[in-house]
């Protein structure tokens, strides 16, 4: 049975961009995230980190085949400050990828439900996460400060998007949108991000983790993402 300790995780999501999937056969699709979060405060620049959190089921296959952006440990926490230069430089990169990466399901291009890649021209949105972070460590960004983060979106569908740590607040790179707007402009409910000390390590975004229904995409992958969290808390 799964412990008590990990029904009350925030997990999340068993898939992400679940609003770009096609409709899926009855019994087999999966239902938007219920359970009570707690909103951005507007007017609050910076999100609050909590516990530690597990990372996404995609994101741990990912680093298991050995990626660079796993690797990054000892991280300086300070914020990024931003500098005109640095801004638009940010800027073109999001609209870059948005423009050059189309978007495409996991199960279109892979066969599978949930396969966390660096796109070539299609991809889901952590896709575009991963391809956004690599560039903009390439042009000096420190990794720590460009976090990995997992929300539910409007209809409380989970979505991955890319938080940028700076001294002027968090801001966000969404491939939904090419405006880069603060955390708490967004509409999202953030639930967990990457710690800015280690990669593989995530930290919640809210106070509590609320025991929550997962969206799936079948009943054998809902089985794995239980073993997988049978694993982390033994």
């Amino acid at each position: 049975m799964v412990r008590a300790g990990f029904m009350r995780l925030v997990l999340v999501v068993a898939g992400l961009c679940l609003a770009s999937l096609p409709a899926f056969a009855e019994g087999e699709a999966g239902h938007p995230v219920k359970g009570k979060f707690e909103a951005p405060i507007a007017g609050q620049a910076s999100a609050i980190t909590y516990n530690r959190s597990l990372a996404p089921i995609g994101y741990v296959d990912f680093c298991a085949r050995g990626e660079m952006e796993c690797q990054f440990s000892g991280g300086n926490t300070q914020p990024l400050v931003i500098t005109t230069e640095i801004w638009n430089t940010v800027q073109d990169i999001n609209r870059t990828v948005n423009h050059d990466i189309k978007p495409a399901t996991d199960m279109d291009l892979y066969g599978v439900a949930d396969y966390w890649t660096y796109p070539v021209d299609k991809g889901d949105c952590e896709d575009y996460v991963l391809l956004k972070k690599r560039y903009l460590t390439e042009v000096g960004i420190k990794p720590e400060a460009i976090l990995i983060t997992v929300v539910l979106d409007e209809h409380r569908e989970g979505h991955a998007i890319l938080t940028l740590v700076t001294d002027k607040g968090d801001y966000i790179l969404d491939n939904r949108r090419s405006e880069i707007l603060r955390w708490d402009e967004t509409g999202y409910l953030f639930l967990k991000r990457q710690s800015q000390g280690m990669a593989k390590e995530w930290v919640s975004l809210q106070k509590s983790a609320p025991q929550v229904m997962v969206s799936t995409r079948s009943r054998s992958f809902l089985s794995d993402m239980f073993k997988f969290g049978r694993a982390q808390t033994k």
